[in-house]
């Protein structure tokens, strides 16, 4: 009884270091070019490093779940599988660029002090440290809601569109100025970061490249018009992810991180 007891207690201090300290959510395909016909199985990651565990569906809600290819909209949250892996399956029988995009709910989580202002300076959120330091309250744990906003684009045939420059609405909104594929290596790329549809200022934006089994970051700031430019230095995976903290406006916590993720390929 006594070990059963131990491996709980491991098991769930383990459940929640991976909780804490994976930041980055993500929807994550087999490959980003697709003929017409195919179909394209997507897990729901969660994670850092293009590394991660499967978004846990009993736990978490898709509020909103659509496919995007330039005015088409489909809702396809009903195909969702909480159960599998592989939490969704998209027939893409449409020619050209197309956009995947999901919000979550509100989720809830409980930070003692050191890890959330660890977290806090991890992400850029100079703010909200600048906030607790102003209300004396740095060394207390702290209560959060946080939302995810995921973008996935994937190429089907070789004609592209302008699927990959739509605006959602998300609070929190990651825009491709570019269409990455129509992009090589050595090209760059111009993103815009919109918080409650105006841009971001000075807002902290995380870009990782997966090369091989290898992930790079890059961490970088918006300009004062709340775009970010990079360079596309090598094939593979991509994802543009960044989080804005406010306080939070209802009851139940003190705060609201609300994260976005766009993640493309080049090839």
């Amino acid at each position: 009884m006594k070990t059963r007891k131990k491996i709980s207690l491991v098991a769930a201090l383990l459940a929640l270091s991976v909780l804490c300290s994976s930041h980055e959510f993500w929807m994550q395909p087999k490959k980003y070019r697709f003929a017409v016909g195919e179909t394209m199985p997507l897990k729901l990651m969660v994670g850092e490093n293009f590394e991660g565990e499967v978004w846990d569906l009993n736990r978490h809600k898709v509020e909103k779940l659509n496919l995007h290819q330039l005015t088409k909209v489909k809702d396809v949250r009903v195909q969702l599988k909480p159960q599998e892996k592989e939490k969704l399956q998209l027939k893409l029988i449409e020619p050209g660029t197309h956009l995947v995009t999901l919000e979550s709910n509100n989720a809830f989580i409980e930070l003692e002090a050191a890890k959330f202002n660890s977290y806090l300076e991890e992400d850029g959120l100079e703010n909200i440290i600048a906030l607790r330091k102003e209300n004396n309250t740095s060394n207390l744990p702290s209560k959060e809601f946080y939302k995810r906003f995921a973008k996935l684009l994937v190429q089907v045939g070789d004609k592209t569109d302008d699927t990959y420059k739509k605006k959602i609405g998300f609070r929190n909104e990651i825009i491709l100025l570019k269409n990455p594929y129509n992009l090589k290596v050595g090209d760059y790329l111009t993103c815009n970061v919109l918080f409650d549809g105006k841009p971001s200022p000075h807002q902290l934006v995380k870009v990782w490249t997966k090369i091989g089994t290898t992930t790079f970051l890059q961490n970088l700031y918006t300009e004062s018009d709340g775009t970010l430019t990079f360079p596309i230095n090598a094939k593979g995976e991509w994802m543009v992810s960044t989080v804005k903290m406010i306080p939070s406006e209802t009851a139940g916590a003190d705060w609201h991180s609300l994260w976005a993720s766009y993640v493309f390929g080049i090839d």
